[in-house]
């Protein structure tokens, strides 16, 4: 039999699925467990949009749409990008994909190539690292320190820069750290963009999930939107994962390239889908505001819980739906090890720090998008876990 491509060992995946998979397994045993592996709004998709899908269904909206999106859609990210983020951004820039993750594809695939550099946050969203690979490019890691409450250091971020750099990623609100860059930082990385003459993806699928503060984006910066990709969807803001719709606003030199693989790969998105996102963003749903608030209350009550732990510490998150608490201190192992025994010996489903990167070490990720027993429920499990994992350590040693 002929061997499968080389480049498919270069694909990595992300490990919250097989998480899942896991975790289901044991609940087919009889077993109970917390979710909080999966990165997935808990709620139902707001009946505004439903109904909006549907009676575009009814209607008979179920052929083909240009690669890059109905006109109405694009014209509806516009509005609100300007209305939501001041951005000036011209429809025709916008291209409407199913789901966010084919722009980060579409992006790496168009501007990396063997040789090329492409910096990204670590720990981070692992498809940013599998892609630069694919690409047949070189990944070069950021780490994100809990010292620097998982900001970059601009000075390191600076010093990764060489002239064979041609991208720099960024993540504002963060997966999986909740981390928000400052609107400083986010002067600073334009600055240096420009200065080093880098395109700049900036994945901003987190954008309204913010606790304080006001959303700042990289495109809104002076000489930006030349070579900033803006990259974000109806996922998470919405509850929308399963109808995977995303957008993305590319440089003008990018619109037509990137709408070739678009044409290439899954012809367009499905058109009730882009009908249901053009309700979204043309009445928002007062569920939308509803979600941010019930999240703010989880992060606290999740925080709290945790920095109670002995042997946890857990910093509050300013944005997306995720704590990454520090577990160094429990002296029970690696990340991946300390993941694996909370899964199985405490019936909490949670991420190893590592799925996002090196830097990850020494932490887990949990997602609060789950209810406030649920989340007290697994807060108590790992405690007690925590307690009689630790004795029995303790125990061998002595």
């Amino acid at each position: 039999m002929r061997s499968i491509a080389k480049r498919m060992s270069r694909l990595g995946t992300e490990t919250a699925f097989e998480v899942l998979a896991k975790a289901r397994a044991l609940e087919a045993q009889g077993r109970s467990i917390v979710h909080l592996e999966i990165g997935e709004p808990d709620f139902d998709t707001p009946p505004s949009i439903v109904a909006a899908g549907v009676a575009a269904l009814e209607r008979g909206e179920t052929h083909y749409t240009p690669s890059a999106g109905v006109v109405e859609l694009r014209e509806a990210i516009a509005r609100y990008l300007s209305e939501r983020r001041g951005l000036t951004v011209d429809p025709g820039q916008v291209i409407a994909t199913p789901g966010a993750k084919p722009i980060m594809f579409y992006a790496i695939l168009a501007l990396l190539e063997a040789g090329d550099e492409a910096i990204y946050p670590d720990p981070g969203f692992p498809i940013y690292s599998s892609m630069i690979d694919f690409a047949g490019a070189r990944g070069v890691p950021l780490p994100l320190r809990e010292r620097n409450a998982f900001e970059p250091d601009l000075d390191e971020l600076r010093s990764l820069v060489t002239d064979r750099t041609k991208v720099l990623i960024i993540n504002s609100p963060h997966n999986p750290t909740g981390g928000v860059l400052s609107p400083a930082a986010v002067r600073e990385i334009a600055r240096l963009a420009r200065e080093r003459d880098l395109w700049l993806l900036s994945d901003e699928i987190y954008a309204e999930t913010l606790y304080e503060g006001e959303h700042r984006s990289p495109l809104a910066e002076e000489g930006m939107a030349e070579r900033t990709i803006l990259l974000d969807g109806f996922s998470k803001t919405y509850a929308m994962t399963g109808w995977r719709l995303g957008f993305g606003v590319f440089p003008r030199p990018l619109v037509e390239p990137v709408t070739k693989l678009v044409t290439n790969s899954v012809s367009c998105t499905a058109t009730f889908v882009q009908r249901a996102g053009v309700a979204a963003l043309s009445a928002r749903p007062p569920e939308v505001d509803e979600m941010v608030r019930a999240f703010r209350e989880r992060r606290d009550v999740i925080v709290s819980g945790l920095n109670e732990v002995p042997g946890i510490r857990c910093l509050k998150p300013k944005g997306a739906f995720y704590v990454f608490p520090n577990i160094e201190g429990l002296g029970l192992g690696d990340s991946v090890r300390v993941a694996d025994r909370v899964l199985n010996e405490a019936g909490v489903a949670v991420l190893a720090g590592t799925c996002f990167g090196r830097a990850g070490e020494g932490y887990l990720r949990l997602s609060y998008a789950n209810s406030l027993e649920n989340i007290s429920t697994a807060v108590e499990r790992i405690a007690d876990w925590s307690v009689s994992a630790r004795s029995v350590t303790s125990a061998s040693r002595a």
